[in-house]
């Protein structure tokens, strides 16, 4: 009887276990950024000291099953600090947590995203495009910093010569000089030209936090109008966690890295630091373009109360590179001559010694600090102000003297049985010509001093307004002159623009002067700009609504200094200035929870460039009076739609520029033909773009992207013409000193498409998280309506240059994360153009406007890399 009661004791015990034991609840959520109260896609959330687990939807949602009773969540994203929740659930429950918000894992980030002017999806109306760190992480490889743009919609971006860091990239038609590049919030493209080296700033992949494209007007706040968009460059500061990591790679044609960073962590006395530091080298993957570049960043931070914080940042990336210069092309014909070797490059040879020698070659370091001062005036106001000042010193070395085209490469006679080109040959004729050296290296040398403030203030007006406000100076000096490198086997050079030297004094000595290694030639002068700005915007956000007005106003002075066309107290040039403003203007409304629509609209007046405003800025103080202000008419109208499964935006833009001023090689095949300065340029650019990601299964994610862009030329042009040195000349090639002397050219562009970027862009991409800790990815990509930049802009007589004919390339990347010696790592593998495509990513036109003699850059081949980093 005992043992039955104990049986069945046992089994009641057992049974009542068991029903405990299958009780279930669920905890439901959203997880948003806490500063901006945006949701996050792909959140990580796991039960403590288990592998179970979700993550969040593209609406921030989630859902998850645990077992009934307390339990212990882990709720985690990239870039962000990790929050514990302990919760408890009745079996049957479904407990919806609410909101849970994350705060970001670094010191000051909050204050450095208002200073970035960061977009927010279905509030902030503009076309948005964000990336961050995970995804660059897994997706960078071998590639330069902008290529990682290329699933941008309206983006196209190719390695051009294929030097390191001489990539490119395109938004909407506009090249760099139109597209307004900012680090942390501060302007970085040039003062004279608005253009972007990116060899410059091959370390910002080291150290990127996120990345955000805003095409059309976008919301930056700061007084710098950009035609095309916008690129936000969001680096790291302080990491609030102590910690660190080690990372080495490899990859094809002698490609290696290491990096380190550390950090302390943010201390209890409200101290917190952070370095990297990083070393990039290796062969390149066209002919003799080795390279070896660094890349530094360190932040200190000091947090004083809940009222001021102060930020002092620094980077930089010291770097070398051989080139393939852009005059290097190659027809196509000319192209399967060297087929067996299409890594060509025409300017590499060797000398009389055996030595290895290229034409170009570009060696810079640009370092830049700032200065952050975030104060919390109040609950309802703040003053965010960026002091910063950077020192740049390079240049980039090519072909110089009378005879500078032997160097070009395009002659066969100066080229051997092997197709390299003959050093030797042109080093043994400079040795035996009695008037020196004909065909020489030279360096244009480039320092600049570039220092400046923005300062914003933020204020609530009432509940549902705010306003922000605040100054944007600048004041940059930029030296450039240009020195002898190598003289090529020859014993002396001699510079014949010095025949325009002012004052020489009839001196003919001094015009015949022998020259050596390290002269100055050609060119010695100082550009000078000073930029101040003031903005403001307003934002009303009700309900479902979000509007903003903004407004700038910037005053524009440009002057140079000659050190070698003028005599003494003759120097410096004009002051000549220019007013610029802009006025936009947006709203965005949200239907309901998944739709919602937005439209902008603008127009603003933005000074020329500097080196437009002087003609021939190398070599002449003489303004041209026709310069003026070009003007910039845009607006947009735009869809998003977002669930637990799909995100997707759709929007359509209209651009009109008009006295645009456009400046180029009179013959992209022969650089001696000189130059031309049009000013009164005007263009149209219209397109569409869609954008979606789909979250196929939990582990699977499909994203894609297609934009179709219209962008022509509007009308007929007239332009100055400029020697192969820079100087003004009229119709016979004479030189002349002013622009009423010199003749002008016509430039039949009008209906013409804009070239240099593909107008039809697409791509697919899939992501599968195969198990917990292996995720792999395949992306194409495909460009297509790719027009030949004009060869010879004059002869186009209204016909559209040759249509490069569409590419797609298939990218592969896998990341696995793992643990030794107690340490967390991973291991990256990247292959770009896994199927080996050969395509056409640049062209210029030749005269015939067909492929037959159209000059062209190839596509890299399949390249690779593999990664391992470890942290701890």
């Amino acid at each position: 009887m005992k043992t039955q009661l104990l049986k069945i004791t046992f089994l009641a015990i057992f049974g009542l276990s068991s029903l405990v034991a299958l009780s279930k609840g669920t905890l439901r959520g959203t997880v948003v950024d806490a500063d901006t109260n945006e949701t996050l896609i792909g959140a990580s959330i796991v039960l403590e000291g288990t592998t179970r687990g979700t993550v969040t939807d593209f609406d921030g949602t989630f859902k998850i099953e645990v077992d009934a009773g307390e339990t212990q969540l882990v709720i985690s994203y990239l870039g962000f600090l990790d929050k514990k929740m302990a919760v408890s659930v009745v079996d049957g429950q479904t407990k919806d947590l609410g909101t849970i918000a994350l705060d970001p894992d670094a010191v000051g980030i909050n204050e450095v995203m208002v200073l970035a002017s960061v977009g927010i999806q279905r509030k902030t109306p503009v076309a948005i495009s964000t990336i961050d760190a995970e995804l660059v992480t897994e997706k960078i490889g071998t590639q330069e910093f902008p290529e990682i743009l290329q699933t941008t919609p309206g983006v196209y971006a190719t390695k051009e010569g294929g030097g390191w860091g001489d990539g490119r990239f395109n938004l909407r038609g506009f090249d760099s000089p139109n597209v307004a590049v900012m680090i942390n919030g501060i302007p970085v493209n040039d003062m004279e030209w608005g253009g972007i080296y990116w060899s410059n700033w091959m370390g910002m992949t080291d150290v990127l936090r996120s990345m955000q494209v805003q095409r059309g007007l976008g919301a930056s706040k700061v007084a710098a109008p950009s035609v095309g968009g916008s690129v936000n460059i969001v680096t790291k500061t302080t990491d609030a966690e102590e910690g660190g990591s080690f990372s080495t790679a490899y990859g094809n044609d002698g490609y290696r890295k290491v990096l380190f960073s550390v950090s302390s962590g943010l201390t209890e006395s409200g101290w917190a630091f952070s370095l990297l530091g990083s070393k990039t080298w290796g062969d390149g993957y066209i002919q003799g373009t080795e390279f070896e570049g660094y890349s530094y960043f360190f932040n200190l931070s000091k947090r004083f109360n809940d009222k001021h914080t102060l930020s002092f940042t620094g980077f930089g990336a010291p770097q070398w590179h051989n080139q393939r210069s852009s005059f290097d092309k190659y027809t196509i014909r000319e192209w399967q001559q060297f087929k067996e070797e299409y890594r060509f490059n025409a300017t590499y040879g060797f000398g009389i010694d055996g030595q290895r020698v290229v034409a170009a070659k570009n060696y810079y370091h640009k370092p830049q600090f700032s200065l952050n001062h975030f104060w919390t005036i109040n609950n309802i106001s703040s003053l965010s102000t960026s002091l910063y000042y950077s020192i740049g010193e390079g240049g980039g070395r090519t072909q110089r003297g009378n005879e500078r085209s032997r160097l070009y490469g395009s002659n066969d006679d100066d080229r051997t049985i092997n197709g390299y080109l003959d050093y030797a040959a042109i080093q043994r004729d400079n040795a035996a010509n009695m008037e020196g050296s004909q065909a020489i290296l030279g360096s244009s040398n480039n320092g600049h001093q570039w220092m400046g403030a923005i300062s914003t203030y933020t204020a609530e007006l009432t509940p549902d307004i705010d306003f922000y406000g605040g100054v944007d100076l600048r004041y940059y000096i930029g030296k450039h002159n240009r020195t002898i490198t190598d003289l090529l086997g020859g014993e002396f050079f001699i510079d014949p623009d010095r025949e325009n030297v002012a004052y020489q004094d009839g001196n003919e000595d001094y015009l015949y002067e022998k020259l050596s290694t390290g002269d100055k030639i050609s060119r010695d002068y100082d550009g000078h700009v000073l930029w101040e700005g003031l903005f403001g915007q307003l934002e009303y956000n009700y309900n479902d609504w979000s509007v903003f007005y903004s407004g700038a106003i910037s005053n524009t002075t440009y002057w140079r200094y000659d050190n070698m066309y003028y005599a003494p107290g003759e120097e410096k040039s004009d002051n000549i200035s220019f007013l610029g403003w802009s006025s936009k203007g947006g709203a965005n409304y949200n239907i309901d929870a998944k739709n919602n629509v937005f439209t902008n609209i603008g127009y603003f007046s933005r000074a020329p460039f500097y080196s437009n405003v002087f003609l021939a800025d190398d070599v002449s103080n003489e303004i041209n009076d026709g310069a003026k202000n070009e003007k910039v008419f845009s607006a947009e109208l735009g869809y998003g739609y977002k669930s637990r499964i799909l995100s997707a935006n759709l929007n359509v833009y209209y651009t009109e520029w008009q006295d645009k001023s456009l400046a180029g090689a009179l013959d992209s095949r022969d650089p001696d033909a000189g130059r031309y300065n049009a000013e009164g340029v005007n263009a149209i650019h219209k397109g569409v773009e869609l954008e979606a990601k789909a979250k196929i299964t939990k582990d699977l994610t499909l994203k894609g992207m297609l934009s179709i862009g219209d962008w022509k030329w509007d009308k007929d042009v007239e332009a100055y013409v400029f020697n192969r040195d820079g100087q003004l000349v009229n119709s016979d090639g004479d030189i002349v000193n002013t622009v009423d002397e010199a003749d002008k050219i016509e430039l039949n562009i009008g209906g013409v498409h804009v070239g240099d970027a593909a107008q039809t862009n697409a791509y697919l991409g899939l992501d599968y998280k195969i198990i917990k800790d292996l995720k792999i990815g395949v992306d194409y990509k495909y460009n297509a309506r790719l027009y030949a930049d004009p060869g010879s802009i004059r002869d186009l007589e209204g016909e559209d240059t040759w249509k490069v004919p569409g590419a797609g390339t298939v990218d592969a990347n896998a990341l696995y994360y793992f643990t030794i010696g107690g340490l967390n790592a991973s291991i990256r593998g990247n292959v770009h153009n896994l199927l080996d495509k050969e395509y056409i990513s640049d062209a210029d036109s030749g005269s015939s406007g067909t492929w037959e003699d159209a000059l062209v850059f190839y596509g890299f081949g399949r390249t690779g890399s593999v990664s391992l980093k470890i942290n701890f």
